[in-house]
């Protein structure tokens, strides 16, 4: 027999931390763990995108829809450059995810040698925790047992580099030595509390509010049943940073949905009129979108004690389990007897949901981007994945989608970044084969790298228990997000040389490489589209022609960023008389009869002044 190289143990080991898949790109820089993997019947699975980027978000998505980490893998030089996108997502959305990184020979390092980077300075952001060069056969497996067990202890990206001449050595454990480190496998299970008296005073404020607000983020994606009952106690309102939408069902009449700039009008009307905030498991930055900062009283639940207090002046900042924490806590509340608040932020709810399906109905040209969301929101497959990409079609995945029981969803959040809509799908279907996956995304992001991905699914669909993955995109010809914050934080008005992108057939392309697809051009036709998609043998690409002059503007807009639409308009903008006409009959809405705001509270305006 072969003596064990350092890439069989290292693939070993990843088997013994069970790692199912490694998403990767192929490179010189890893020849060595590539014939491994040809040794090991590819075991853990190679899977190979169309992009070193790609496979790290792909690492993401089945990060975030398994809770288990995800591996990447990529060559020396550029390989371990195009990670960095998706390592920098996974380690601002506080995501496991483990990076194997080829390097040059030991014996070039140093030499500006071809593909020769640096990479422990290029790595020291984004995997900053640990990031580790393996430079003998006896630093392993230590290097890559902390790797995981740093990655899933402080939910972070950690990176293990290794050259290529190591990748082929013979592989010789640490020894019971001066100067060696053994290791031991697996993490150990645990879940941190905050000490009986920061409970006790966390009680004391929740108990003294008459109109408590609650704020989840992920964190508290293992609390449902306590933060219902919870809500039920306190007679509160929910509402969701983005990361957290499906962490409580968009059913339940007290879930005023996601806040912030894609926000919902029942969020921001919740925080704007609460005296006490109760923050569970999130770091939602936004803070002109909470309370006035001497209006409510607040404690935070995070288990993270660097991200506690750093968005509001919390009174009392709990570090720890959001179930376990909030199990410990709920015995301390009492029940709320009036319930005028709660009847108040249900009314409020029940309303929204109105005005979104009027403004799904409204006419466009040639489609309403809101209707074509909409119009899946009550198709939703009870056990779907629901992936969105930044963009404008972040706003309609945000507002128009109910996620209840078991379904997932899941988007770009802290960095925001272009491009992950497809990838992370992709990741989700590794993840959980027997589950349909939808992605929402925009043609500025297809064009980037969805289409290509596509042949991604096309390499592997036939491996999956539910074949289905569609992707739908709102192809308007314009990077429409973009487009819509220079009209109304800067006032310019479209730029057509960086707005405008070219039409392409992408559901043509799709059937051109052994999937399906159909191109929709007409609203009567949105419905069927989706219908033939869900019930797809394989995966399907809706292109949707949807108008770019319908506003993605939060419901809370405030009167100089109207303004400065309208200055837009008046500066010559190329769509403007679509995106007027468009505004106002989205505005209409909110007017109808049985949707008037309430105009009477003292100091109303800018925020009531629009809902986008």
């Amino acid at each position: 027999m072969a003596p064990m190289q350092v890439s069989d143990h290292i693939l070993q080991r990843l088997r013994e931390w069970e790692v199912d898949h490694v998403f990767a790109y192929a490179g010189d820089g890893i020849n060595g763990l590539l014939a491994a993997w040809g040794r090991a019947d590819d075991n853990p699975r190679f899977v190979q995108s169309r992009h070193e980027e790609m496979s790290a978000f792909q690492a993401v998505g089945y990060a975030k829809f398994s809770g288990r980490a995800g591996v990447c893998a990529a060559t020396s030089g550029p390989g371990a450059i195009h990670l960095l996108n998706g390592l920098y997502d996974a380690k601002l959305d506080h995501v496991p995810v483990v990076a194997l990184v080829g390097q040059t020979d030991r014996s070039a390092m140093g030499g500006s040698y071809q593909q020769e980077v640096d990479l422990q300075s290029l790595y020291k952001d984004v995997a900053s925790d640990f990031c580790e060069t393996a430079t003998v056969p006896e630093q392993l497996p230590n290097l890559i047992d902390r790797a995981f067990r740093t990655a899933y202890a402080r939910r972070t990206v950690t990176a293990v580099i290794i050259p290529a001449d190591v990748q082929q050595l013979e592989y010789s454990p640490p020894t019971h030595a001066f100067k060696m480190v053994p290791s031991s496998m697996g993490l150990g299970r645990y879940a941190s509390v905050p000490a009986d008296a920061d409970i006790e005073r966390a009680a004391e404020v929740l108990n003294a509010g008459e109109k408590v607000a609650v704020l989840i983020g992920q964190g508290a994606r293992g609390a449902r049943p306590e933060v219902e009952e919870l809500a039920d106690v306190l007679g509160a309102g929910v509402a969701k940073a983005l990361l957290g939408k499906d962490v409580l069902p968009d059913d339940l009449p007290y879930v005023t949905g996601a806040i912030g700039l894609l926000g919902t009008r029942p969020s921001y009307e919740l925080m704007r009129d609460c005296d006490t905030l109760l923050m569970i498991g999130s770091s939602f930055p936004y803070t002109q979108f909470m309370p006035e900062l001497d209006q409510a009283r607040g404690v935070q639940i995070d288990i993270d004690p660097h991200m506690i207090g750093l968005r509001y002046p919390f009174e009392v900042n709990l570090v720890g389990d959001a179930a376990e924490t909030l199990r410990r806590l709920l015995p301390r509340l009492r029940r709320k007897k009036k319930r005028a608040w709660r009847e108040k932020i249900e009314k409020d709810v029940a309303r929204w949901w109105e005005v979104m399906q009027r403004r799904a109905a409204v006419d466009a040209d040639p489609i309403n981007p809101e209707y074509v969301v909409h119009a899946l929101d009550g198709r939703l497959p009870d056990d779907a994945i629901v992936t969105a990409d930044s963009g404008s079609a972040a706003n309609w995945y945000a507002r128009h989608l109910r996620l209840r029981g078991r379904m997932r969803g899941s988007l770009s959040g802290t960095l925001a970044t272009m491009g992950p809509g497809v990838p992370y799908a992709i990741g989700a279907k590794f993840a959980h084969p027997d589950r349909p996956a939808i992605a929402l995304v925009g043609d500025g992001a297809m064009q980037m790298n969805g289409m290509m991905e596509m042949v991604t699914a096309a390499k592997y669909w036939r491996g999956w228990a539910d074949p289905r993955l569609v992707v739908a995109v709102l192809n308007n010809g314009d990077l429409n997000q973009v487009t819509w914050e220079m009209r109304a934080m800067s006032g310019a008005p479209q730029f057509e040389e960086s707005q405008h992108i070219p039409d392409l057939p992408y559901a043509g392309i799709a059937q051109r490489i052994g999937l399906d697809g159909v191109r929709v051009e007409k609203p009567e036709e949105v419905e069927a589209a989706w219908d033939r998609a869900l019930s797809a043998d394989r995966p399907f690409v809706i292109d949707f022609r949807t108008d770019p002059a319908v506003p993605p503007v939060p419901p809370h807009a405030e009167p100089d960023q109207i303004a400065a639409a309208a200055s837009a308009v008046l500066k010559g903008d190329s769509d403007r008389a679509s995106m007027v006409r468009q505004g106002l009959k989205a505005k209409v809405q909110e007017m109808l009869p049985g949707s008037r705001h309430r105009r009477d509270r003292p100091g109303a305006g800018a925020g009531d002044s629009a809902d986008g």
